[in-house]
């Protein structure tokens, strides 16, 4: 089998190959108890979020290379090499015992521990009157798969996840990374490599990949100045001129958890943006950065994202999450991910159906609506259509804090002629 390279050097190039990770036994994990640990504010119902799921990923299979997480990594685990490896890095913060269990189990077995958690065996008295259920938690955001790793041009780049209960999730993406036969990859961790501040921190979501030398990164919550500051350092070991645009996020509330939940590209000429934020916005500034070389010649404010990106050359069009007319509205859409769009190609992309203002407003912008469901079932082809969003359910999977791009780490996409 030939190896796939990481080539994406756009948010909208026809997509080759992509990563996703189809949610399991690890949501249901999930308790009231323990959801805010867990990074939600709500506990999903697993089979209705697996049905949207479903209609979602089989829009990607009648598209383009899909892998699975979870085989990636069984396949992974298969090399004894990279399995000692990873087992070494996991055992530095659980249980020795815990660790010991996980050395004897058989592959299958252990790549469902590692993601769904490791249950704590109750033999001792402590133990027995421990409230935790797990010595090894589960993973219940992993099909969030954009946040742990993300590629940039022909490198996937090693998240720094702002909760130590994500970690283990950005450890399996870079072993699988590392090791699997599939993938010609190199990675780079940003944050271990560049920040001596120990506040390092950068995640996926807040990543965007506007042109081969344009990227958009927000700063807030999850990804800190220290984390983008170690992107730039990483910058100036290529050569060139490259632009990087901050966009500072609200740090409340928990729907402002990434840029992507804000801002998303659409086409090469339209964008996705939820107006009170990128536009409107006087106490969130938008700065741009300039790295000439190994230096950076200039470090200024702008006015906003869009007028940024127009004056390098993309002028995006807006189009507005939620609607252009009612703030409530606005609101309430970009809370359900609204903003939060995948491109499968320059034109084509995908979101959740049940945020209507959107859709309606991506309609009223040249997008024929087509439903997941009408392509899974070969109903609808993808390439009848020059503009098109695909609508899936969401009202599920919203719950879990994301939307389509957040479901997907893209792996190669065809070149833009901008």
């Amino acid at each position: 089998m030939e190896k796939l390279g990481i080539n994406v050097n756009s948010e909208i190039g026809r997509l080759k190959g992509v990563v996703v990770h189809t949610p399991g036994a690890e949501v249901e994990n999930m308790t009231p108890e323990n959801a805010e640990r867990a990074l939600y504010s709500d506990i999903l119902n697993l089979g209705i979020a697996l049905s949207e799921y479903t209609d979602f990923v089989s829009v990607l299979k009648k598209f383009t290379q899909v892998f699975e997480v979870k085989t990636l990594l069984k396949e992974t685990l298969e090399l004894e090499d990279a399995k000692q490896r990873l087992l070494e890095r996991l055992c530095k913060s659980t249980l020795p015992e815990a660790c010991e269990r996980l050395k004897t189990i058989s592959t299958g077995k252990l790549t469902s521990l590692l993601i769904e958690g490791v249950p704590m065996e109750k033999n001792n008295l402590t133990r027995f009157l421990d409230s935790e259920r797990y010595c090894i938690q589960p993973l219940p955001n992993f099909f969030f798969t954009r946040d742990a790793s993300f590629s940039v041009n022909n490198k996937v780049m090693i998240s720094k996840m702002a909760n130590a209960v994500r970690d283990r999730e950005a450890l399996i993406m870079e072993e699988i990374f590392r090791s699997h036969p599939a993938f010609e990859a190199e990675t780079i961790d940003p944050v271990v490599l560049f920040d001596n501040t120990g506040k390092g921190t950068i995640e996926g979501g807040d990543v965007l990949i506007a042109r081969e030398d344009v990227f958009v990164i927000g700063t807030g919550n999850r990804t800190s100045t220290q984390g983008i500051d170690s992107i730039i350092q990483y910058l100036k070991t290529k050569p060139g001129v490259k632009h990087i645009l901050v966009q500072e996020l609200p740090l409340k509330p928990e729907s402002f958890i990434h840029l992507d939940m804000t801002f998303t590209f659409l086409d090469k000429d339209k964008c996705m943006i939820y107006d009170p934020l990128i536009l409107k916005s006087n106490k969130h500034l938008t700065i741009h950065i300039t790295i000439d070389g190994d230096k950076v010649s200039q470090i200024r404010e702008e006015k906003n994202l869009v007028h940024s990106l127009k004056a390098l050359g993309m002028d995006m069009e807006p189009v507005y999450c939620g609607g252009k007319n009612d703030h409530y509205i606005m609101e309430r859409e970009q809370w359900q991910s609204g903003a939060n769009f995948f491109a499968l190609a320059p034109g084509k992309v995908i979101g959740y159906e049940r945020n209507v203002r959107t859709i309606e407003a991506m309609n009223n912008h040249g997008f024929e609506i087509v439903t997941a469901k009408d392509i899974a079932e070969g109903k609808v082809s993808i390439d009848a259509y020059e503009k098109m969003v695909i609508t899936i359910k969401g009202n599920e999977l919203s719950r879990g804090g994301g939307g389509a791009r957040c479901m997907t780490m893209p792996l190669s996409r065809e070149e833009i002629s901008w």
